[in-house]
Order: structure tokens, then sequence, then C-alpha cells
């Protein structure tokens, strides 16, 4: 992916850190993933696809220069992430859609609801 990439214009690779872990990209880098996932997103968006992983080769033929950005300016696991956190938002929304839509009311959640926990004596 991106931090292995000979490509000059990708991110460089991560420099190894004392304890053998790596040091995280900086903002500059991390923009630049964030900007290839959200065209790549898009893509799927106008085409019609939720799961770009369950629907990969839908998604490579109709995204293919969008993805080949996203996964060369992200490291693999965050690729991975995003794509999976993509499809938990999306079944989020409509959760929320469907429940508002058979009337259901939303909770107050600032811990001063009749919820709490009775003092002790």
């Amino acid at each position: 992916m991106g931090w292995l990439s000979s490509d000059k214009s990708a991110v460089s690779a991560p420099e190894a850190s004392q304890d053998g872990g790596y040091i995280a990209p900086d903002r500059s880098a991390r923009q630049m993933c964030w900007d290839g996932r959200d065209s790549f997103f898009q893509c799927l968006e106008r085409n019609g696809i939720v799961d770009s992983v369950k629907e990969d080769e839908k998604a490579k033929k109709m995204c293919s220069p969008e993805l080949k950005e996203f996964e060369k300016h992200c490291a693999s696991s965050w690729v991975t992430y995003f794509k999976k956190r993509r499809v938990m938002e999306y079944q989020r929304d409509m959760t929320i859609k469907k429940l508002s839509q058979e009337g259901a009311t939303g909770m107050d959640m600032t811990g001063n609801g009749s919820m709490a926990a009775p003092a002790s004596r």
C-alpha cells in the first residue's frame, strides 16, 4: 500500500521507533489518506455500493482509480477499518431511520434522567 510503494508521490514509509513499533503518520499524511477515502466513498455512493468488502469486484470495476488512491495513501489496516466502519455507520443510520418511522423517540442521555442510581443510605 502507500507506505510500501516505490511511487515518489506516495506517503513515505513510517519510521520505526525505539521500541520496534512505528511512528504514526503526520497530519499531512493522514489528510491525504482521508481525502483518498472520501473520494473512494463518494464513488461508491454514486454507484450504489454500500459494502465494498462484500462487493469487492463491483467496487474495483466502478471505482478503480479512487480505490488505488485510497490504498496508496493509507495503511492497509486503515483501508480495512474505514471500509468496515462505513458499513457499520450505514446500518446504524438505517436502524435509526426505521425506528423513527415506527414512532420511536430519543432518550435523554445526559445522565440527569430518571435512570440514575438511588442514593445510598
